[in-house]
């Protein structure tokens, strides 16, 4: 028996769609982070970086599906405990982005297990994507129909949505580079993004704040 996408996807599919495309439009460390370095190290460091941030989005949305964000938004000093993380994580690496142009040979292959990693924590450290998870999500879901099948396939949209937006963003700014292969352009992006990081990263501990 054929079964339609209509029957498959939960029936506030679209509005969420548009509201996940909206959020994920707006300014955030993901974004600035991206395009810092996709500009300076190129798209396939940027690629890892995204596959590091959409399995952190996705392991978020699973722990929040299992009901553990929820505590984590309960339980004040835990909230606070990622939240600060997450701040001086993004904070180190703006630094890093500010100094590695100073001590790192231009043509060295960029570690890709190293970007992914870092888009991975980055998410995994921000009490904002489990916050839109148990507060946002659920707004969704239609109490009628099983809620745990709905919140994992309005996650796995989410992840999609976030991939689609953050991969325009690699091509954007990856297309930079040979632009930038000129070491003084080079480190002046690098350092005007590291900047650019360094004051997402205070506005996130602003936003954060409860």
């Amino acid at each position: 028996m054929t079964m339609h996408l209509s029957q498959i996807l939960p029936p506030m599919t679209t509005p969420f769609l548009i509201a996940a495309l909206l959020i994920e439009l707006t300014p955030g460390p993901n974004m600035t982070y991206l395009a810092l370095v996709s500009a300076s190290d190129g798209r396939r460091a940027g690629l890892a970086t995204v596959a590091g941030i959409a399995l952190g989005l996705a392991l978020i949305g699973l722990v929040a599906a299992l009901g553990v964000a929820q505590l984590i938004q309960t339980w004040t000093l835990l909230y606070e405990v990622l939240r600060w993380s997450g701040v001086v994580f993004l904070l180190y690496l703006a630094w890093e982005g500010w100094t590695s142009g100073t001590d790192v040979v231009a043509e060295a292959p960029v570690e890709q297990g190293r970007n992914f990693a870092r888009g991975l924590i980055t998410n995994l450290l921000n009490p904002k994507a489990g916050l839109f998870y148990i507060s946002v999500l659920p707004t969704f879901i239609d109490p009628a129909l099983p809620a745990m099948r709905q919140a994992v396939i309005l996650t796995a949209l989410y992840v999609a949505v976030a991939s689609l937006v953050h991969l325009l963003i690699v091509l954007l700014a990856g297309s930079l580079e040979q632009f930038l292969n000129d070491t003084r352009r080079e480190g002046l992006a690098r350092r005007f993004l590291s900047l650019l990081l360094a004051a997402v990263a205070i506005w996130f501990g602003w936003t954060t704040h409860r």
